[in-house]
């Protein structure tokens, strides 16, 4: 899906992120996502916790 992305584009949508989020948040934008793409693999996987 992204295999066309070179390291230009990268670097724009990083300058674009920082612009919009500021430093300050970029490190919680980034484990709110790594966080989400977690439970999203375990949810499409079927290996969901029985929590209580």
């Amino acid at each position: 899906m992204f295999r066309n992305i070179g390291s230009t584009e990268l670097i724009i949508i990083a300058v674009v992120l920082l612009f919009l989020f500021g430093g300050k948040k970029l490190p919680e934008l980034g484990r709110g996502i790594g966080d989400a793409i977690k439970e999203f693999r375990k949810a499409f996987s079927g290996k969901e916790e029985n929590k209580k």
